[in-house]
Protein backbone atom coordinates (compact mmCIF):
# COMPACT_ATOMS: atom_id res chain seq x y z
CA UNK A 1 0.00 0.00 0.00
CA UNK A 2 1.44 3.66 -1.25
CA UNK A 3 0.75 6.40 2.15
CA UNK A 4 0.37 10.05 0.89
CA UNK A 5 0.19 12.63 3.18
CA UNK A 6 -3.15 15.15 2.28
CA UNK A 7 -3.73 18.79 3.22
CA UNK A 8 -0.22 20.60 2.96
CA UNK A 9 -1.37 23.44 1.21
CA UNK A 10 -4.47 24.50 4.08
CA UNK A 11 -5.05 26.25 6.81
CA UNK A 12 -2.14 26.84 9.23
CA UNK A 13 -0.03 24.60 8.01
CA UNK A 14 -0.17 26.65 4.67
CA UNK A 15 3.23 28.79 4.71
CA UNK A 16 6.40 28.35 3.45
CA UNK A 17 8.29 27.56 6.24
CA UNK A 18 5.36 24.83 7.63
CA UNK A 19 4.98 23.30 4.11
CA UNK A 20 8.58 23.26 4.00
CA UNK A 21 8.71 21.31 7.40
CA UNK A 22 5.76 18.94 7.10
CA UNK A 23 7.43 17.74 3.45
CA UNK A 24 10.41 17.38 4.73
CA UNK A 25 8.87 14.81 7.62
CA UNK A 26 6.80 13.45 4.95
CA UNK A 27 9.83 12.54 2.82
CA UNK A 28 11.90 11.40 5.69
CA UNK A 29 9.07 9.28 7.64
CA UNK A 30 8.81 7.72 4.55
CA UNK A 31 5.63 8.15 3.07
CA UNK A 32 4.93 8.03 -0.53
CA UNK A 33 3.07 11.11 -1.80
CA UNK A 34 1.73 14.80 -0.60
CA UNK A 35 -1.48 15.91 -1.74
CA UNK A 36 -3.08 18.90 -2.32
CA UNK A 37 -6.48 20.23 -1.62
CA UNK A 38 -8.42 23.12 -4.17
CA UNK A 39 -10.98 25.38 -3.70
CA UNK A 40 -10.39 28.65 -5.95
CA UNK A 41 -12.80 30.49 -3.36
CA UNK A 42 -14.92 29.79 -0.65
CA UNK A 43 -18.75 30.57 -0.12
CA UNK A 44 -19.84 33.62 2.32
CA UNK A 45 -21.21 32.87 4.85
CA UNK A 46 -20.68 29.14 4.48
CA UNK A 47 -23.81 27.09 3.70
CA UNK A 48 -24.30 23.35 2.98
CA UNK A 49 -22.40 21.98 0.89
CA UNK A 50 -19.33 24.20 1.03
CA UNK A 51 -16.72 22.51 3.50
CA UNK A 52 -14.69 25.46 4.65
CA UNK A 53 -15.00 28.43 6.42
CA UNK A 54 -15.05 31.64 4.31
CA UNK A 55 -11.30 32.62 6.27
CA UNK A 56 -10.17 28.81 5.72
CA UNK A 57 -6.57 29.54 4.34
CA UNK A 58 -6.17 27.05 0.98
CA UNK A 59 -3.11 28.37 -1.14
CA UNK A 60 -3.05 27.75 -4.56
CA UNK A 61 -2.89 24.56 -5.75
CA UNK A 62 -0.19 24.98 -8.96
CA UNK A 63 1.43 27.40 -6.38
CA UNK A 64 1.78 24.71 -3.64
CA UNK A 65 3.08 21.88 -5.85
CA UNK A 66 5.83 24.42 -7.43
CA UNK A 67 7.05 25.01 -4.14
CA UNK A 68 6.80 21.80 -2.72
CA UNK A 69 8.71 20.46 -6.37
CA UNK A 70 11.83 22.86 -4.76
CA UNK A 71 11.90 21.37 -1.48
CA UNK A 72 11.54 17.58 -1.61
CA UNK A 73 13.52 15.65 -3.95
CA UNK A 74 11.84 11.89 -3.65
CA UNK A 75 7.76 11.96 -2.79
CA UNK A 76 5.53 12.31 -5.57
CA UNK A 77 3.42 15.22 -5.60
CA UNK A 78 -0.44 15.19 -6.19
CA UNK A 79 -3.85 17.45 -6.81
CA UNK A 80 -6.12 16.60 -4.49
CA UNK A 81 -7.83 17.74 -6.20
CA UNK A 82 -7.73 20.74 -9.31
CA UNK A 83 -11.72 21.54 -9.90
CA UNK A 84 -10.62 21.15 -14.15
CA UNK A 85 -14.02 22.83 -14.83
CA UNK A 86 -13.00 25.58 -13.44
CA UNK A 87 -9.45 25.52 -15.52
CA UNK A 88 -8.22 26.54 -18.94
CA UNK A 89 -7.30 23.36 -19.85
CA UNK A 90 -4.04 24.76 -22.14
CA UNK A 91 -3.29 27.04 -19.27
CA UNK A 92 -3.60 24.45 -16.91
CA UNK A 93 -1.67 22.12 -18.99
CA UNK A 94 1.28 24.45 -19.33
CA UNK A 95 1.41 24.56 -15.34
CA UNK A 96 1.15 20.82 -14.35
CA UNK A 97 4.08 20.24 -17.35
CA UNK A 98 6.25 22.68 -15.29
CA UNK A 99 5.39 21.15 -12.10
CA UNK A 100 6.54 17.60 -13.81
CA UNK A 101 9.87 19.02 -14.90
CA UNK A 102 10.64 20.88 -11.97
CA UNK A 103 10.01 17.93 -9.81
CA UNK A 104 11.74 15.81 -12.08
CA UNK A 105 8.68 13.77 -13.14
CA UNK A 106 7.20 13.29 -9.93
CA UNK A 107 3.58 15.14 -10.43
CA UNK A 108 0.02 13.10 -9.72
CA UNK A 109 -2.64 15.06 -11.67
CA UNK A 110 -5.75 14.70 -10.04
CA UNK A 111 -8.56 16.10 -11.16
CA UNK A 112 -12.29 16.50 -10.44
CA UNK A 113 -15.64 17.95 -11.09
CA UNK A 114 -16.55 20.41 -8.20
CA UNK A 115 -20.53 20.30 -6.54
CA UNK A 116 -20.41 24.25 -4.63
CA UNK A 117 -22.35 25.17 -7.40
CA UNK A 118 -21.86 29.31 -6.20
CA UNK A 119 -18.20 28.83 -7.03
CA UNK A 120 -19.05 28.17 -10.63
CA UNK A 121 -21.26 31.31 -10.64
CA UNK A 122 -18.60 33.69 -9.07
CA UNK A 123 -15.96 32.14 -11.74
CA UNK A 124 -18.88 32.78 -14.39
CA UNK A 125 -18.58 28.80 -15.52
CA UNK A 126 -22.14 27.44 -16.18
CA UNK A 127 -22.26 24.81 -13.35
CA UNK A 128 -24.90 22.14 -15.59
CA UNK A 129 -21.63 22.06 -18.11
CA UNK A 130 -18.94 21.07 -15.46
CA UNK A 131 -19.02 17.29 -15.73
CA UNK A 132 -18.92 17.64 -19.93
CA UNK A 133 -16.22 20.26 -19.28
CA UNK A 134 -14.22 18.03 -17.30
CA UNK A 135 -14.30 15.29 -19.27
CA UNK A 136 -13.15 17.59 -22.00
CA UNK A 137 -10.66 19.25 -20.62
CA UNK A 138 -8.36 15.99 -19.97
CA UNK A 139 -8.55 15.26 -23.60
CA UNK A 140 -7.40 18.59 -24.65
CA UNK A 141 -4.20 18.22 -21.96
CA UNK A 142 -3.75 14.92 -23.26
CA UNK A 143 -3.55 16.27 -26.96
CA UNK A 144 -1.05 18.96 -25.83
CA UNK A 145 1.06 16.91 -23.69
CA UNK A 146 1.91 14.09 -26.26
CA UNK A 147 1.10 15.14 -29.88
CA UNK A 148 3.92 16.37 -32.30
CA UNK A 149 1.52 18.32 -34.34
CA UNK A 150 -1.28 19.23 -31.00
CA UNK A 151 -4.52 19.19 -32.53
CA UNK A 152 -8.07 19.08 -30.39
CA UNK A 153 -11.47 20.33 -31.65
CA UNK A 154 -14.37 20.34 -29.01
CA UNK A 155 -17.02 22.03 -27.68
CA UNK A 156 -15.63 23.77 -24.98
CA UNK A 157 -11.88 23.91 -26.67
CA UNK A 158 -10.19 23.92 -30.06
CA UNK A 159 -6.59 24.29 -31.22
CA UNK A 160 -3.69 23.66 -33.54
CA UNK A 161 -1.22 25.46 -34.96
CA UNK A 162 0.33 25.31 -31.70
CA UNK A 163 3.33 24.18 -29.23
CA UNK A 164 3.44 24.00 -25.95
CA UNK A 165 7.01 23.60 -24.66
CA UNK A 166 8.42 22.05 -22.22
CA UNK A 167 6.30 18.50 -22.24
CA UNK A 168 6.23 16.77 -19.22
CA UNK A 169 9.19 14.65 -18.05
CA UNK A 170 6.78 11.87 -17.41
CA UNK A 171 5.90 10.11 -20.28
CA UNK A 172 3.47 9.91 -21.98
CA UNK A 173 2.07 12.28 -19.66
CA UNK A 174 1.85 12.64 -15.85
CA UNK A 175 -0.82 9.72 -14.23
CA UNK A 176 -4.47 11.55 -14.43
CA UNK A 177 -6.40 10.92 -11.31
CA UNK A 178 -10.00 11.28 -11.26
CA UNK A 179 -11.78 12.61 -8.21
CA UNK A 180 -15.99 12.18 -7.32
CA UNK A 181 -17.73 9.83 -6.06
CA UNK A 182 -20.65 9.31 -8.53
CA UNK A 183 -21.80 7.04 -11.26
CA UNK A 184 -20.87 9.93 -13.68
CA UNK A 185 -17.50 10.10 -11.97
CA UNK A 186 -16.75 6.21 -12.05
CA UNK A 187 -17.92 6.21 -15.78
CA UNK A 188 -15.03 9.24 -16.21
CA UNK A 189 -12.34 7.43 -14.41
CA UNK A 190 -12.98 4.53 -16.74
CA UNK A 191 -12.75 6.32 -19.65
CA UNK A 192 -10.20 9.14 -19.30
CA UNK A 193 -8.34 8.33 -16.14
CA UNK A 194 -5.32 6.80 -14.88
CA UNK A 195 -6.79 6.76 -11.85
CA UNK A 196 -9.74 7.57 -9.44
CA UNK A 197 -9.61 8.85 -6.33
CA UNK A 198 -11.87 9.28 -3.57
CA UNK A 199 -12.05 11.47 -0.72
CA UNK A 200 -12.97 10.60 3.38
CA UNK A 201 -14.38 7.14 2.59
CA UNK A 202 -14.75 4.68 4.92
CA UNK A 203 -14.42 0.73 4.43
CA UNK A 204 -18.19 0.32 3.52
CA UNK A 205 -18.24 3.76 1.13
CA UNK A 206 -14.93 2.44 -0.54
CA UNK A 207 -16.18 -0.69 -1.21
CA UNK A 208 -19.30 0.98 -2.47
CA UNK A 209 -17.47 2.82 -4.95
CA UNK A 210 -15.36 -0.03 -6.02
CA UNK A 211 -18.24 -1.35 -7.13
CA UNK A 212 -19.86 1.63 -9.04
CA UNK A 213 -16.18 1.29 -10.76
CA UNK A 214 -16.52 -1.89 -11.72
CA UNK A 215 -20.51 -1.68 -12.99
CA UNK A 216 -19.05 0.87 -15.05
CA UNK A 217 -16.08 -1.21 -16.60
CA UNK A 218 -18.56 -3.46 -17.35
CA UNK A 219 -20.57 -0.45 -19.40
CA UNK A 220 -17.59 1.61 -20.83
CA UNK A 221 -14.99 0.07 -22.81
CA UNK A 222 -11.40 1.61 -21.38
CA UNK A 223 -8.96 2.91 -23.52
CA UNK A 224 -5.92 0.22 -23.74
CA UNK A 225 -3.61 3.11 -23.96
CA UNK A 226 -4.77 4.02 -20.10
CA UNK A 227 -3.48 0.84 -18.51
CA UNK A 228 -5.31 -0.85 -15.12
CA UNK A 229 -7.22 1.87 -12.80
CA UNK A 230 -5.57 2.23 -9.99
CA UNK A 231 -7.74 3.51 -6.98
CA UNK A 232 -6.45 6.06 -4.38
CA UNK A 233 -8.89 7.05 -1.00
CA UNK A 234 -8.75 9.35 1.63
CA UNK A 235 -9.76 6.73 4.29
CA UNK A 236 -11.77 8.05 7.94
CA UNK A 237 -10.31 7.14 10.74
CA UNK A 238 -6.48 6.43 12.22
CA UNK A 239 -5.42 3.62 9.81
CA UNK A 240 -3.21 0.60 11.59
CA UNK A 241 -1.77 -2.19 9.62
CA UNK A 242 -4.85 -4.07 10.06
CA UNK A 243 -7.44 -1.57 8.56
CA UNK A 244 -4.86 -0.98 5.41
CA UNK A 245 -4.94 -4.19 4.96
CA UNK A 246 -8.63 -4.34 4.48
CA UNK A 247 -8.41 -1.40 2.18
CA UNK A 248 -5.96 -3.28 0.25
CA UNK A 249 -8.33 -6.12 0.05
CA UNK A 250 -10.90 -4.12 -1.36
CA UNK A 251 -8.39 -3.28 -4.39
CA UNK A 252 -7.32 0.32 -3.11
CA UNK A 253 -3.30 1.33 -4.04
CA UNK A 254 -3.06 4.29 -2.29
CA UNK A 255 -4.15 5.66 0.72
CA UNK A 256 -3.68 9.47 1.43
CA UNK A 257 -3.99 10.14 5.49
CA UNK A 258 -6.07 13.14 6.61
CA UNK A 259 -4.95 14.76 9.85
CA UNK A 260 -7.72 15.26 12.71
CA UNK A 261 -8.57 18.78 12.37
CA UNK A 262 -7.12 19.50 8.84
CA UNK A 263 -4.68 21.97 10.21
CA UNK A 264 -3.48 22.98 13.61
CA UNK A 265 0.55 23.79 14.20
CA UNK A 266 3.69 22.64 12.14
CA UNK A 267 4.76 20.41 15.18
CA UNK A 268 1.18 18.65 15.38
CA UNK A 269 1.25 17.64 12.14
CA UNK A 270 5.11 16.72 12.40
CA UNK A 271 3.64 14.27 15.46
CA UNK A 272 1.09 13.05 13.21
CA UNK A 273 3.55 12.23 10.60
CA UNK A 274 6.08 10.39 12.78
CA UNK A 275 3.47 8.52 14.84
CA UNK A 276 1.61 6.94 11.37
CA UNK A 277 5.51 6.10 10.10
CA UNK A 278 6.31 4.00 13.04
CA UNK A 279 2.70 2.60 13.30
CA UNK A 280 2.88 1.42 9.65
CA UNK A 281 6.25 0.89 9.65
CA UNK A 282 7.08 3.23 6.77
CA UNK A 283 10.34 4.56 5.93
Amino acid sequence: MKIGYFGFNMGPLGGPEAIETILGAVENCGFESAWTGEHVVAIDPQVPPSPIAPDHHMLDTVAALSFAAAVTSRIKLGSGIILLAQRNPLVLAKELASIDVLSQGRLLAGVGVGYIEGEFEALGIPYGERGARVSEHIEAMRAIWTQDKPVFNGKYTSFQGIQSKPSPVQTPHPPVIIGGMSAPAYRRAVRHGNGWYGFNQDLEAAAGSIAGIKAAAAEIERPAHLGPLSISITPRGVMDKDSIKRYEDLGVERLMLLPKGRGGPTERAVQFIEETAERLGLG
